[in-house]
């Protein structure tokens, strides 16, 4: 059995060293992949960490007589097209002589739009506080402070990986909180 195989083996049985591995040996592959879609770093971060939480998830599910790389790549490809589907503004017709179609986005929030929105946001914050210091940290500076993975980094005093790593454990811990309230 090839090093990554063992590695994908270690992981599967949730040796976090063995994450650490695969996560460093393929962020850069899937980090480009992404930026080469979205000029937007911080957006090419998010959906490349949301394509090793979803491919660690489904770890079991990896056939390997197929390339690790290609089968991440195409997580990656599966996680920009939810994205873009969630950016995209609904379309209204306006003039159908000329049939053309124009993006209206449709900024007015009903009372009950509003309100839901801070139930919403509320259930979060108190997930959040729920989380063990160090992944709340993480959390409130990508999110709230809108900063990248290198600020991060930075600010905390702690290589860029364990940053990832971090917002990777952080993003799964708090989806599963939300989940369960």
């Amino acid at each position: 059995m090839g090093e990554l195989n063992q590695k994908i083996q270690e992981a599967i049985a949730g040796d976090q060293s063995a994450f650490k591995y695969l996560l460093d040996k393929y962020w850069d592959d899937v980090y480009r992949f992404q930026k080469s879609r979205i000029n937007n770093q911080n957006d090419a971060e998010d959906i490349t960490i949301q394509t090793f939480a979803k491919a660690f998830d489904n770890l079991k599910q990896f056939n390997p007589q197929y390339s690790f790389k290609n089968w991440l790549l195409m997580i990656s490809k599966q996680v920009y097209i939810d994205y873009q589907r969630k950016k995209k503004h609904h379309l209204v017709s306006i003039d159908k002589e000329k049939n053309k179609v124009f993006q209206l986005p449709d900024k007015e929030m009903t009372a009950e739009d509003k309100m839901i929105l801070e139930q919403n946001f509320l259930q979060l914050k108190t997930a959040i506080n729920r989380l063990k210091p160090h992944y709340k940290e993480v959390i409130e500076l990508r999110y709230f402070h809108d900063l990248s993975y290198k600020e991060i980094a930075e600010r905390i005093g702690e290589p860029l990986n364990n940053v990832k790593i971090k917002l990777l454990r952080a993003r799964k811990l708090l989806a599963e909180l939300l989940q369960k309230s």
